[in-house]
C-alpha cells in the first residue's frame, strides 16, 4: 500500500453542500446588531413622538396675578388661633431700571448661556428628573427661564412630581420661543427670592442696602446675585454667616470675570459689601418670632420645604404650641426671675409630650426683636449634672442595678485631674439611688468609667444629643463626660427626659403638626417612636430621680398637689449654667439658665444652683400646666427594687449653700497628688435576661397620636 493510499483512507469526506456547513458567527452578530439598531431607532422615534405630543398639548398656564405670592399663616395647636401672618415683600421694577452690572452678575452666576439656550438645560433637566425618580438630593441646573416659569406661572411652583417637571420643561421651551429674553429676565428678577423676606431685586436692594436697585454698586449687585441660590445663608451675612457669604460672593465675582463682563482689575479692587443689619417686624415681638422661626426652620431642615415655598405658597402651618401653656411658661419665667437680672442672662424652657414628642410650650427669650437666637432651641450650655441620668440609664441598660455601689469619696483624681463633690462632702461607698439623689460627682465619674464612656456616649446620642456635641473637644473620652461637659439646649434635654417619662421610648421633639395648602391638601407630621431602653431601666432610673425631688437637690420642684415628680438638677462649673430637668408621666419640661458670654451667673438675691431658680420656675410652670390641661395624677411604674440613699445634710440645702458652686461637670483642676485608686466592685454583674414587662404600653411601631390633653 502506498503512502498516498494510506492518507486517502484516513481523510474524512467533505460536506456535500453549503447547507451542511454551520452558520458563520460573524453573520449572526451582524444580524443582532442590525436588530438592536432598528429597535433603538424605533425607541428614539417613540420618545420624539411622545415629546412632540406633550409639547403640542401643554399650554402655557395663566400667570399668577402679577406673580404675587401668599405668605404663610402660623397657628397654635388648636388650628384656629393664629400666631402670626407673615407677608411677602415685593416691588416690581422694569428691566430698564436694573443696572447692566446686576443683570450681568445674575446671568454669569445662574445661566451663562441664557441669551443662547432654548430655555432649558439638557444636563440640568436630566439631574432634576433623576432626583425626582430616585428621591436623592441632586444639585439642580435649572435655567433662568425654568426658574422664572416656576415662579411666574400658576400650577408649577408647588407640585412635586415627574409630571410637574415634564410640564415645566414644555412650558419653558414654549416661553423661550414666544417671549423675548429681556421679558423673561425682567419677570425672573421681579419674582425670585433673595432672603430677608424680599421678593424681587428692588425689594432685595431695600432689605440689604436700603437703596433703590438703580443705586447699587457692582459689588452690591454681585452680592444679591450670590444670594439667589442660598438666600437663608445671606440673611445674616454681616454676622456669623459672613465667611460663607463672602466666599460665595467672591465666587460670583470670579464668574463675572470668566464670563467677560468684569475685568480682573475691577474684580481685584472690589471689597465685600457688608449689608445693613436686618430689620425685624413688630409682628414678631415677644415669643411670636421664636415660634415662627423655629417652625420655619423645622419645615426646611426636617420636612423638605424650601424657604421660598413657605413664603409664597399660602400655607396654613399648624404648630404644636398650646397658647395657654405658652402663656404659662412666660408667666413662670417673668414672675420668678428677678427684674434686675442682667440682660446677658438667658432663660430657656421647653415642655414636651412624652407620648408624641410634640413641643407644647417653650420660652425662647425676653423678646425676639432684641435677640433672634432662641434660648430654648438655638442656645446651648453645659448640661452639668443634668447629664447624669444618661449615665445611670447606660449602667442600668448594661445590667447594673440600683443596688450597685460606687465610690463617692471626695476628692478623687482621674487622669491627674482633681474631682470633688459639692462642698467637698465625702459619701464613701453608696448605691446608685444615693449617688443620684445627692448628685455625687465622684460616684458618677466612677460609674461612667465602670460602664464605659463609649456606652454612655451611645446612650446620650440615642436620647437625642447629637454625637458631634458629645465628641466636641474630646469630651466623650474624658472621665468628666459623666458630669455633663457636653453643651446641650433645653429642647434637647426636654426630649431626652421625655424618654424616661415614656418608659424608654424616645421621639425627637418637633413643633409643626401639619401644613394645609390652599388646594385642600393636608400634610401631617409625626416622629417615629424608638425604643432606647426597656421599661425596667426607665422605671429604675425614674425611681432614683424621684428621690432627687423628694429629698435630694431638687426639692423645690415638688408640685403643690403632691403628685409624683422625677427630675435632676444641674449646676455648671463656676455657676455658668443651672438646670432643672423633670417630668411627670404625661409631661416633661426642662429649664436652663445661662449667659450669652458663658460667664459665671450672678442673679440678685439667689444662690446659683439648679435646685433654686430653675426648679422654682419648673414648679410654677408645671403647676399651672396640670391645672390648665386638667392632667390627672398618675403614679410612675414600680422599680425593680426600693432603696434609699444617704440623706442630704440639712446644713447643705441648696437654698442655703454659700460660696461658689462646685457641683458642676468640672471641679478646679489641681496638681496631681497621690491618692488611693477608686474603689470598684471587682466583678461586673452578670447581664440578666430581661423579658418585656407585660404592661409595657409602648410598641415602637405604634402610630403617633395627638397629646391627650391637646386643645
Amino acid at each position: 500500500m502506498s503512502s498516498s493510499d494510506i492518507g486517502s483512507e484516513d481523510h474524512e469526506p467533505e460536506p456535500d453542500s453549503e447547507r451542511e456547513r454551520p452558520p458563520a458567527v460573524g453573520s449572526r452578530r451582524v444580524r443582532l446588531a442590525r436588530r438592536f439598531g432598528l429597535g433603538l431607532l424605533a425607541f428614539l422615534g417613540l420618545v420624539v413622538a411622545i415629546f412632540a405630543v406633550a409639547y403640542l398639548f401643554t399650554p402655557i398656564p395663566s400667570p399668577q396675578a402679577k406673580a404675587k405670592a401668599q405668605g404663610p399663616v402660623f397657628y397654635y395647636a388648636d388650628g384656629k388661633t393664629p400666631i402670626a401672618k407673615t407677608g411677602v415683600n415685593r416691588d416690581a421694577v422694569p428691566l430698564a431700571e436694573v443696572p447692566r452690572h446686576i443683570r450681568d452678575a445674575v446671568i454669569a452666576t445662574e445661566n451663562r448661556t441664557f441669551y443662547e439656550d432654548p430655555g432649558v438645560s439638557v444636563r440640568g433637566t436630566a439631574r432634576a428628573f433623576w432626583s425626582t425618580v430616585s428621591g436623592e438630593q441632586v444639585q439642580g441646573g435649572s435655567t433662568i427661564t425654568q426658574q422664572m416659569v416656576r415662579n411666574y406661572y400658576s400650577g408649577l411652583s408647588q407640585e412635586r412630581s415627574l409630571t410637574r417637571k415634564v410640564k415645566e420643561v414644555m412650558v419653558s421651551l414654549k416661553v423661550g420661543r414666544e417671549k423675548s429674553k429681556d421679558w423673561i429676565l425682567e419677570q425672573y428678577l421681579n419674582t425670585i427670592y433673595f432672603g430677608r423676606d424680599s421678593y424681587g431685586i428692588q425689594a432685595a436692594a431695600k432689605a440689604y442696602y436700603r437703596k433703590d436697585v438703580g443705586d447699587l454698586t457692582p459689588a452690591q449687585g454681585a452680592f444679591l446675585a450670590a444670594a439667589i441660590q442660598r438666600p437663608t445663608e445671606f440673611a445674616d451675612a454681616a454676622g456669623e454667616r459672613r465667611p460663607y457669604a463672602e466666599q460665595r460672593w467672591r465666587t460670583v465675582v470670579t464668574g463675572m470675570v470668566q464670563a467677560g463682563v468684569l475685568t480682573e482689575a475691577d474684580a481685584a479692587a472690589m471689597k465685600f459689601p457688608v449689608p445693613v443689619r436686618q430689620s425685624n417686624h413688630d409682628i414678631l415681638r415677644g415669643q411670636v418670632g421664636y415660634m415662627v422661626n423655629i417652625a420655619r426652620k423645622e419645615l426646611i431642615e426636617r420636612r423638605g420645604f424650601s424657604e421660598d415655598e413657605i413664603n409664597r405658597a399660602g400655607l396654613k402651618i399648624v404648630t404644636t404650641f398650646d397658647k395657654r401653656l405658652m402663656d404659662a411658661a412666660g408667666d413662670a419665667v417673668k414672675s420668678i426671675l428677678p427684674d434686675k437680672t442682667d440682660k446677658n442672662v438667658l432663660t430657656g424652657l421647653v415642655s414636651v409630650d412624652p407620648g408624641t414628642g410634640q413641643v407644647v410650650a417653650m420660652y425662647g427669650g425676653r423678646d425676639y426683636l432684641d435677640r433672634q437666637l432662641s434660648s430654648s432651641f438655638g442656645s446651648r450650655a453645659q448640661a452639668a449634672s443634668g447629664f447624669k441620668p444618661f449615665v445611670l440609664a447606660a449602667a442600668l441598660d448594661a445590667g447594673y442595678g440600683l443596688s450597685t455601689v460606687v465610690n463617692g469619696g471626695s476628692p478623687q483624681y482621674f487622669n491627674g485631674a482633681r474631682i470633688q463633690n459639692d462642698s467637698g462632702t465625702s459619701y464613701g461607698m453608696l448605691n446608685l439611688v444615693g449617688a443620684t439623689q445627692n448628685s455625687v460627682n465622684t460616684a458618677y465619674v466612677n460609674l461612667g468609667l465602670k460602664v464605659g464612656l463609649d456606652k454612655v456616649t451611645d446612650m446620650a446620642e440615642s436620647l437625642g444629643i447629637p454625637r458631634k456635641q458629645l465628641t466636641a473637644n474630646g469630651g466623650d473620652t474624658a472621665p468628666t463626660l459623666s458630669l455633663g461637659v457636653t453643651a446641650v439646649s433645653p429642647a434637647q434635654q426636654a426630649g431626652a427626659y421625655a424618654a424616661f417619662a415614656a418608659e424608654g421610648a424616645f421621639r425627637r421633639p418637633y413643633v409643626v403638626k401639619r401644613v394645609e395648602r390652599p388646594d385642600g391638601n393636608v400634610q401631617k407630621f409625626s416622629e417615629k417612636r424608638v425604643r432606647v431602653f426597656d421599661s425596667r431601666v426607665a422605671r429604675d432610673a425614674t425611681y432614683a430621680m424621684a428621690q432627687v425631688v423628694q429629698g435630694g437637690t431638687g426639692t423645690a420642684a415638688n408640685l403643690p398637689d403632691g403628685r409624683p415628680v422625677a427630675g435632676k438638677t444641674g449646676t455648671g462649673v463656676q455657676g455658668r449654667a443651672i438646670w432643672f430637668n423633670g417630668y411627670i408621666p404625661q409631661l416633661a419640661t426642662s429649664v436652663g439658665i445661662f449667659r450669652v458670654d458663658n460667664k459665671p451667673l450672678e442673679i440678685p438675691g439667689y444662690s446659683i444652683y439648679g435646685g433654686v431658680l430653675p426648679a422654682q420656675i419648673w414648679r410654677s410652670y408645671m403647676g399651672e400646666a396640670v391645672a390648665i390641661k386638667d392632667i390627672p395624677v398618675k403614679e410612675f411604674g414600680s422599680p425593680s427594687v426600693y432603696l434609699g440613699g444617704p440623706p442630704q445634710s440639712p446644713s447643705s440645702s441648696p437654698s442655703e449653700r454659700p460660696g461658689p458652686p462646685t457641683e458642676g461637670p468640672e471641679s478646679p483642676v489641681e496638681p496631681p497628688e497621690p491618692s488611693p485608686p477608686p474603689e470598684f466592685p471587682t466583678e461586673r454583674p452578670s447581664l440578666p435576661t430581661r423579658p418585656p414587662f407585660p404592661d409595657d404600653p409602648y410598641d415602637p411601631g405604634e402610630p403617633a397620636e395627638d397629646w391627650p390633653y391637646a386643645p
